[in-house]
C-alpha cells in the first residue's frame, strides 16, 4: 500500500518530510534554516539546523516555513551527520541564492538603514526619476520634429 505523489495533480508541491528544509518564523531562532529529523506527532517536528546554530528540538509545524530545499536524511539522524549532508549539499549557499532569501536580506537591510541612509535613497531617486523624464522630453521632441 504506496502513496506516490503526483505533483502536476497536486495543489501543494511542499510536504511535511524528514529532509526538508523549514525556515523558522517565530521564536527565538527566528530567520534560521533547520531540517525536519523526525515527526513528533500531527502538530510538531523535530528540527536541527547544526550550521546556523538551531539548537535539536520540537517545533510546532506553523513556526515553520517549507521550502523548496530536500537533503537526504536518515529519520532521528545524528547532529554530526546532518552537518556533513547539509555541507556536502551546500544547503546556505542553495538558500542564499533564492528569491525569497534575497527578499529577506533586502527587508533586513531596510530596517536597519538610518533617517540619513534612507534620505540618500530618496535624493538618488529623484535624480534618476528627473533625468528619466528628461530624456522621455528629448526623444518626444525628436520624434515630433521629425514627424513635421
Amino acid at each position: 500500500n504506496t502513496q506516490v505523489h503526483h505533483v502536476e495533480n497536486m495543489v501543494f508541491k511542499r510536504f511535511v518530510e524528514i529532509g526538508r528544509v523549514a525556515l523558522i518564523t517565530c521564536g527565538p531562532d527566528t530567520g534560521k534554516l533547520c531540517v525536519i529529523v523526525d515527526l513528533v506527532d500531527q502538530k510538531r517536528v523535530l528540527v536541527d539546523g547544526p550550521c546556523s546554530g538551531v539548537i535539536r528540538q520540537a517545533l510546532n509545524i506553523k513556526s515553520l516555513a517549507l521550502t523548496d530545499i530536500i537533503i537526504k536524511v536518515a529519520p532521528s539522524q545524528g547532529t554530526s551527520g546532518i552537518r556533513k549532508i547539509w555541507q556536502k549539499e551546500e544547503v546556505s549557499e542553495n538558500w542564499e541564492k533564492t528569491s525569497w532569501a534575497k527578499r529577506l536580506a533586502m527587508k533586513a537591510k531596510r530596517a536597519k538603514a538610518t533617517d540619513f541612509e534612507r534620505f540618500k535613497i530618496k535624493v538618488a531617486k529623484q535624480q534618476k526619476s528627473r533625468l528619466i523624464r528628461s530624456k522621455v522630453k528629448e526623444l518626444k521632441k525628436a520624434e515630433s520634429a521629425a514627424a513635421q
